[in-house]
């Protein structure tokens, strides 16, 4: 039996943010709904780097699957500098079997005009069902296409005829070496190398422990993850998170150690309203239990610089309540004023954004309303009519989420924020 052919996936993973529009993408569901199915269903074997399993660094299979893939599909979406890079290397290896693609609102960093770009439409952290079956079918067409007829697709070899003579001289080679790597000691080295675990079935595992809130086997698998990406920054964030999360060996000091990790990111310097919003949840943690005003102060000026860098719901909610904090127990007439006046434009702005994100509708991978999400978006708009002093609308929104949530710790929830709120209100004389 033939021996399946390859493509390589080059992209990012999990949840990014496209700091160009704001957006969080969730690119895994790119992959999983759209690209990988895809691939499959053209008789391929699909491979992300995530996928891989392999000890040491991942530069070498990576290199080698960027060279001698049949197919690689780049996505470009959110600007990953990885996976700009990994088309560059393949443009230069390969003179043909490339395809990009990209979700529709990005904004290419640099001039791609010359390039063919296949465009995608996101929801955010879903993708529409129907348009996902229709780029599906798109996208396995041009893979049958490249691979009955590889024209020249990199612009590297279109501008340097001269290297596709020189690409033809290599093809012996790879052979060749193709061929010692199924010799049974390479088959044997590889099966060892199988034994670690992708970074597929880590972030699996990571994911499982996480929805079950069991923080410790979060935070280990995290470590893993770090160990094989040190510079992805979702990992780092995701760490912060699970670490105080834990509360251990006690919350306070769950927080100082979550601090030291977001450290890694440069909150001060970054634009990535994910850290700044964990930047703002530490610091306003550390605020409740310590009393510490430069922790509240520090956490203001975190959400309000994610805020204004994303313009999204929970960080503009987030923003709200901790400036109402402030005012709560500050002396200076004028400061509680100030604060007081931000948070009910920024409440205004919540509002607006929830509206158009419930008038929108709001979906899951499949296609259906996203129910947990929903949830929380329509809990965020109450909380902003609570803060507004539009306490009927508030009422009414809240009896209708009482009887439609999902599971009944969501209103619990929901109750005890808006609960502080209120309280918070009544403390600003």
């Amino acid at each position: 039996m033939a021996e399946k052919k390859k493509c390589f996936v080059v992209m990012g993973f999990g949840e990014k943010t496209d700091l160009a529009t704001g957006r969080t993408l969730d690119l895994d569901k790119t992959y999983r709904i759209i690209i990988k199915k895809a691939v499959e269903e053209a008789g391929l074997e699909c491979i992300r780097a995530d996928d891989i399993k392999h000890s040491g660094l991942i530069d070498v299979p990576m290199y080698e699957l960027l060279l001698e893939a049949d197919i690689v599909i780049a996505d470009l979406s959110t600007a990953n500098p990885n996976a700009i890079y990994e088309l560059g290397v393949r443009h230069a290896l390969r003179p043909h079997t490339t395809i990009i693609m990209a979700e529709s609102q990005f904004k290419f960093p640099f001039d791609l005009s010359h390039i063919v770009i296949r465009p995608y439409e996101h929801l955010g952290k879903g993708i529409d069902a129907e348009h996902a079956e229709k780029v599906r079918e798109e996208l396995k067409d041009a893979i049958h296409k490249l691979l009955d007829h590889p024209d020249v697709d990199s612009p590297v070899y279109r501008f340097l005829p001269k290297l596709q003579a020189w690409n033809a001289g290599v093809a012996p080679i790879l052979e060749a070496a193709a061929a010692e790597a199924a010799q049974p000691e390479a088959v044997a080295a590889t099966a060892a190398a199988g034994e670690e675990s992708s970074v597929a079935e880590l972030m699996e595992t990571f994911r499982e422990a996480k929805k079950d809130a069991e923080w410790s086997s979060a935070t280990r698998s995290l470590n893993k993850l770090i160990a094989k990406r040190p510079n992805d920054p979702y990992f780092q964030q995701q760490l912060a998170l699970a670490t105080y999360k834990s509360k251990k060996p006690d919350p306070v000091t769950a927080l100082n150690a979550a601090k030291e990790i977001l450290q890694r990111l440069r909150p001060h310097d970054s634009t990535d309203p994910e850290t700044l919003g964990l930047w703002g949840a530490v610091h306003k943690r550390l605020y409740e239990l310590t009393g510490d005003t430069a922790a509240l102060d520090e956490s203001i000026w975190a959400y309000e610089k994610g805020f204004y860098v994303k313009n999204d719901y929970y960080n503009g909610t987030n923003l709200a309540f901790v400036l109402n904090l402030r005012a709560a127990t500050a002396a200076d007439p004028q400061e509680v004023t100030a604060d007081v006046v931000q948070a009910r434009r920024v409440r205004s702005r919540v509002a607006e954004i929830t509206r158009k994100l419930l008038a929108a509708g709001i979906k899951d991978d499949g296609g259906k309303v996203d129910t947990d999400e929903t949830f929380w978006v329509q809990a965020s708009l109450a909380e902003a009519l609570v803060g507004s002093g539009q306490k009927d609308e508030a009422a009414k929104l809240r009896e209708e989420l009482a009887k439609t949530a999902p599971a009944p710790w969501m209103v619990e929830t929901m109750n005890d924020q808006l609960g502080k709120l209120e309280g918070l209100l009544a403390n600003v004389k």
